[in-house]
């Protein structure tokens, strides 16, 4: 009989694949000579050319078509990742990194909204709590950072979260369904769009070395890595417990732009990000801690960053 007690082994994957994540915010904010769309070509290429290594490593077919080539469901995830990532990666360029991943951090939340509308899914009085609290999280992050340039940084990070809400809500669709191809399909997306923007702007697709080195570094390593990291976790982790271990990407990312970088999150940030935080982790416990769990939608996620 199940004890309900979570693997320790799978948690510290989870745990560790935040870690990796976080990363990202350096890397992303350290390419101080390619704007967002130059850097994440090469964050693109990053991915594309390490998933298909794997693919070869382990004798299997290439996964990038298949995410052309498995219907419209498969495309629109590939779309709502592709707004997620341009999003983030722009607000990582335009606000703060703790902006950045506090109001990122939403998207279970939205999720839970976007299931309800377009799956019928049933929305509890904790959700519309969490919810509430997590706005009021929301306006005090931005209520110090009111600059216009910073704003559409603010903007774009909720952005994201809307795209992770819609891939969520794809993957909810068919969750037994193999989605690890949606990866590198919104990576050629990205790649396709991001080059037509620079080139229409009159800018290089090749950047400094340095940049393209970070960007490649962002997409193969850390991304990758987290997500395989946080995939195996999830096979073994009760999706509610994965809500909650996700959030050290979250904590994480103005942690290391402080070491790193030393970029200081104001006191409006850390105080929007912690009641933000405490909505999403705090209607994770609750739901897990009820004798009837309210189902929620298998784990399948990559990085903010």
């Amino acid at each position: 009989m199940s004890t309900g007690r979570v693997p320790l082994l799978a948690s510290v994957f989870a745990l560790s694949a935040g870690l990796v994540w976080s990363f990202g915010g350096v890397t992303a904010r350290s390419a101080d000579h390619s704007d967002a769309f130059q850097y994440l070509i090469w964050r693109s290429i990053g991915i594309i050319v390490v998933i298909e290594l794997i693919a070869r490593f382990r004798h299997r077919p290439a996964v990038t078509p298949t995410a052309f080539t498995s219907g419209r469901m498969m495309l629109l995830a590939d779309v709502m990742l592709l707004l997620a990532s341009i999003a983030f990666v722009y607000a990582l360029k335009t606000t703060t990194a703790a902006n950045a991943a506090f109001l990122a951090s939403m998207t279970p939340l939205i999720a839970g909204v976007f299931a309800r509308i377009f799956l019928g899914e049933r929305i509890t009085r904790v959700t519309v709590v969490a919810i509430g609290i997590a706005l009021i999280g929301l306006i005090v992050t931005v209520w110090g950072d009111l600059e216009a340039g910073n704003m559409v940084g603010n903007v774009s990070a909720v952005m994201s979260s809307v795209g992770f809400a819609g891939y969520t809500v794809c993957v909810r669709t068919n969750p037994h369904r193999d989605w690890s191809p949606v990866m590198p399909g919104y990576s050629v997306m990205m790649i396709a769009i991001c080059s037509a923007v620079s080139l229409a702007g009159g800018k290089t697709l090749l950047p400094p070395a340095g940049d393209v080195a970070y960007g490649l570094v962002h997409g193969g390593v850390f991304i990758v890595v987290g997500t395989l990291l946080f995939n195996v976790a999830a096979r073994q982790v009760p999706a509610v417990a994965m809500v909650v271990f996700a959030q050290t990407e979250t904590i994480f990312v103005p942690v290391w732009t402080f070491v790193f970088l030393s970029e200081t999150p104001t006191r409006t940030s850390l105080l929007g990000g912690a009641i933000i935080l405490a909505a999403v982790i705090g209607k994770a416990i609750v739901d897990a801690t009820r004798s009837h769990p309210v189902e929620t939608p298998d784990v399948v996620r990559t990085s903010h960053v």
